[in-house]
């Protein structure tokens, strides 16, 4: 039947009985994403041989005759070590490919930077998918390697934008996300009675006798069982044992018509998995390939195999199953054992033979140690779940009195670490404390630790370790490292003279030690604690030399320099970050801050939402209390009270997770400024002491410029005591920054609210003016406004005037409203001007004017790549600004897009919005 006589309804094979509904679902997200309406995803869903490759495989005979672009791979159970290898099966087999090889290998090269790498993946197939629908397919995604796993739950929602259709087919509960939008799940339940007598007449013709019929029903409703069975009937008759034991014994009756070698060679085939090299079953059969020519056309001939053209693959997995059912435990345990062995013989990864030695390896098995352990080395950059479990594979396979327990143990220690999984590696390094290793021994693992217990935010475990293991340890390489983690730890605690002297001493010993690790966190320490001092300066220098020797930490001095208020030095690194940055979540918070500084509070919003997709999809939610914070505050300065609650209780939620000071002040300010906006005054000016608690306000770098707004709560409250304290930190601060306007005019701003002094209040604003923050000279210039107003002096138009033009250019609708009402009784001619008409949530008002460059150059035909390209922004916030262009316009597609933006006939390009400079300026880019 023909791929048009299939579009038309009509089934293409009969072995798509039964799945009338489903295949009717799957025609359907076909045509939507032909139309324009978007990308979309498919899951199939079932048990083996319910019939999931046949329907997998209809699809892409469906897609092909709507004019798709086909990829259509497979994962391999043992296979799901090799990083990108499932993804790799699905995107370079097609006609044409959708990826050229050598562009894959570009992206394979880079696979230890999981972000970019996915990104990259995304971009290159929006190019592909630019004007014609594209159909990605991947049987057996269950097997995927975690690589390509990562990149299937991200980049289809990444791609929602684009005519993608992805089709993906599995057992059961496959590990992806199957709940995002655009997302259809398809699971295949039992066949009908009914289908299984149409299978049935298929098969045999004619009246299907009752035998049959009960031989059916004991199939389940399983199609490759019933067909299975149907076949055994054509051929020998009714008479027989009940499936599914039917096909063990019929897989069986074959092998046993076949030559010995034929049968060795199938069986050690199945260890190797459904499809094989014949050149390693040659291997593991001791013979050369030339001499399995025979028992391979055999294999063949019995139907138990095909030829793919590159490899020998089962023609279902259910009969690779069945062979591997009829090996002895032992047998197949001594074979994957000797596959290992034969496969990093013949030269290939250890990757390839770890497989193996996870279903063979003993206790004792060194050889399987060492490549369980290199194994993990190899893939802990872009797979660290998995090389956590093959480290603590590794140190469960040596004997608990071998002297090798605690190198390989400190390599668990190490990857548990840097997969998140802090309590576990904690828990392995000390049992291996618990016995009683050498000092120097001691001294190392305790180093290695180190960096779990600072992400356990232990630090007083931390300080106490680290001084404990200082004291013994003579390589000067370890007591770097140690030194260099107190130092770090000092930095949390309230002696950070002390701490500086601790991170200087550590920094001087790396030195002389020539190690790159103990620099690092030596530097990395001295930036933190400059910054907790709040000496800006000296943080700049410290993140600056930090960022020189590693590049990763890049984010970090832009940071620094944010609080310095050195916004051209900061955006000039920003912009250095170029297409490949090794943390861009972090690097998304770093621009978040900058842009808040900047007064951008939409842009400064979409940054903030990246940052959090981006760790999320990684599942390290480092800043997600900072960014809520954030988002919170810009929510009250736009007048919304329910979204700043919404983010609120998302702090709640993760300070319960992770109850370390600074998001305990963090969360504290946050529940304040809802308090003080509800009018609870006292309670508001209750949480900014118990932000206090553990240091003083200043100490805490995410609410140092808000003292004004802390002094206020305080003031409303009747809490003069504690105004005046949040004051004298503000003075404090000052004084160790002289070259920061912020942190001066700040200062003068507390001080002149405290002491209710006009004539400081006006210096405030001249000292703000210099200064690169106009939500802060916003701030100022209203107060001022208010107090001339009180006193009838005219001076206070001009400064009410420049308050709400800064507040409405941002985007702080709340405030400039609160302003103009203010502006109004100055000018005395209340209601001449109306108040600033609040952003509709839906249409294309809403769109902030980043959100509108974005829509019209996606409706211009550009990539997100391109339009990244084009306004100097990452194409992650490209991707960001268009979720919420597609939310607020409702259009599922940039056709749909491309459709509105026509229609709208906005004739401008640079109008000025509510983003202000964002209108002017190129956005930055991360």
């Amino acid at each position: 039947m023909t791929s048009e006589a299939a579009t038309n309804g009509e089934l293409s094979r009969p072995g798509l009985r039964g799945r009338e509904a489903e295949l009717e679902r799957l025609r359907a997200l076909v045509r939507s994403v032909r139309d324009g309406d978007g990308g979309a995803i498919a899951l199939l869903l079932g048990e083996p041989g319910i019939g999931k490759t046949v329907l997998l495989e209809e699809t892409v005979s469906l897609a092909r005759a709507h004019g798709f672009v086909v990829s259509q791979g497979r994962a391999e159970e043992l296979h799901e070590l090799a990083p990108l290898a499932s993804l790799a099966s699905g995107l370079l087999h097609g006609d044409p490919p959708l990826l050229a090889a050598k562009d894959f290998a570009h992206l394979a090269g880079h696979h230890d930077q999981r972000i970019w790498l996915v990104e990259r993946l995304a971009q290159l197939i929006e190019e592909r998918s630019a004007g014609t629908p594209t159909l990605i397919a991947i049987d057996d995604v269950q097997w995927t390697d975690p690589l390509s796993r990562f990149a299937l739950n991200v980049m289809p929602a990444r791609l929602l934008t684009s005519p993608v259709l992805w089709l993906l087919a599995g057992r059961e509960n496959p590990d992806l996300r199957g709940d995002g939008p655009r997302t259809t799940t398809v699971p295949l339940r039992p066949l009908s009675g009914e289908a299984l007598a149409e299978l049935a007449h298929d098969a045999l013709g004619g009246d299907i006798p009752e035998k049959v019929t009960e031989l059916l029903d004991g199939s389940g409703g399983n199609p490759f069982l019933a067909a299975e069975l149907l076949t055994g009937i054509a051929a020998s008759g009714a008479d027989g044992p009940e499936p599914p034991e039917r096909l063990v014994l019929g897989v069986r009756g074959r092998l046993a018509a076949l030559r010995p070698g034929t049968i060795d060679f199938l069986r050690i085939g199945s260890v190797l998995g459904r499809a094989f090299a014949l050149a390693d079953a040659a291997a593991l059969c001791g013979r050369p390939a030339s001499g399995l020519i025979g028992e391979l056309e055999e294999a063949i001939a019995a139907g138990l195999l095909h030829d793919d053209g590159e490899r020998l693959v089962f023609r279902h997995d259910l009969l690779r199953q069945a062979v591997y059912a009829d090996l002895a435990p032992s047998a197949r345990r001594a074979l994957h054992r000797e596959a290992a062995s034969r496969l990093v013989a013949a030269g290939r990864t250890s990757v390839d033979a770890v497989p193996h030695l996870l279903k063979s390896a003993q206790p004792g098995d060194h050889e399987a140690v060492r490549l369980l352990g290199r194994a993990a080395t190899d893939v802990r950059a872009v797979m660290p779940d998995l090389a956590a479990d093959l480290a603590v594979r590794a140190l469960q396979l040596v004997p608990p009195h071998d002297p090798t327990a605690f190198g390989v143990g400190e390599q668990a220690i190490t990857a548990l670490t840097r997969a998140g999984r802090y309590t576990r590696a904690r828990e392995v390094g000390d049992a291996l404390l618990a016995r009683q290793p050498p000092l120097d021994v001691f001294a190392r693992l305790q180093s290695v630790l180190g960096d779990t217990l600072w992400h356990l935010d232990d630090i007083h475990e931390l300080t106490r370790r680290s001084t404990a293991a200082l004291a013994v340890v003579t390589d000067p390489v370890i007591s770097a490292r140690l030194t260099a983690r107190r130092a770090l730890a000092q930095s949390r605690g309230r002696d950070l003279q002390e701490a500086r002297g601790t991170g200087a001493r550590a920094l001087a010993e790396a030195k002389r030690a020539g190690d790159r690790e103990a620099r690092v966190v030596a530097l990395w320490g001295l930036g933190e604690i400059a910054l907790n001092a709040g000496e800006c300066a000296a943080a700049v220098d410290h993140h600056t030399a930090l960022s020189a020797f590693d590049a990763a930490f890049l984010p970090e001095e832009v940071v620094a320099r944010v609080h310095l208020d050195d916004f051209d030095s900061a955006r000039r690194l920003l912009r250095t970050a170029g297409d490949e940055p090794l943390r861009p979540a972090m690097l998304m918070w770093a621009q978040a801050g900058l842009n808040l500084g900047l007064g951008r509070l939409d842009d400064a919003e979409a940054d903030l939402v990246t940052a959090e997709r981006l760790e999320a999809d990684i599942g390290v939610p480092g800043n997600l209390v900072n960014i809520r914070v954030h988002r919170g505050r810009l929510a009250v300065l736009r007048g919304d009270r329910e979204a700043a609650e919404e983010h609120v209780d998302v702090v709640r939620a993760a300070v319960a997770d992770r109850p370390n000071p600074g998001n305990h002040a963090a969360h504290q300010y946050a529940e304040a400024v809802l308090a003080d906006a509800d009018g609870d005054h006292t309670a508001a000016a209750e949480r900014i002491r118990s932000a206090q608690r553990d240091n003083p306000f200043v100490r805490w770098r995410l609410l140092r410029t808000q003292f004004v707004e802390a002094v206020k709560i305080a003031l409303r409250a009747g809490d003069r005591s504690l105004a005046e304290d949040l004051t004298a930190q503000a003075a404090a601060h000052a004084s160790r920054n002289p070259s920061v306007p912020t942190a001066q005019g700040i200062a003068v701003h507390t001080a002149a609210l405290v002491n209710a002094d006009h004539g400081l209040l006006a210096r405030s604003v001249r000292i703000l003016l210099t200064g690169p923050r106009p939500l802060h000279l916003a701030a100022a210039s209203a107060d001022l406004g208010r107090a001339l107003l009180t006193t009838g002096d005219a001076a206070a138009i001009p400064a009410l005037t420049r308050a709400y033009e800064a507040y409405t250019r941002a985007g702080a609708g709340f405030e400039a409203d609160r302003v103009r009402a203010d502006l109004d009784r100055a000018t005395a001619r209340a209601g001449r001007r109306a108040a600033a008409r609040p952003r509709p949530s839906e249409g294309w008002d809403a769109l902030t004017a980043s959100e509108r460059k974005v829509a019209r150059l996606i409706a211009a035909g550009h990539t997100n790549r391109s339009a990244a390209a084009a306004l100097v922004v990452s194409p992650h916030t490209v991707n960001t600004h268009l979720a919420s262009i597609f939310r607020k316009l409702s259009v599922n597609s940039r056709v749909h897009l491309t459709r509105f933006v026509l229609a709208e006939g906005e004739a401008e390009t640079d109008a000025d919005g509510p983003s202000g400079a964002a209108n002017t300026a190129p956005m930055d880019n991360s």
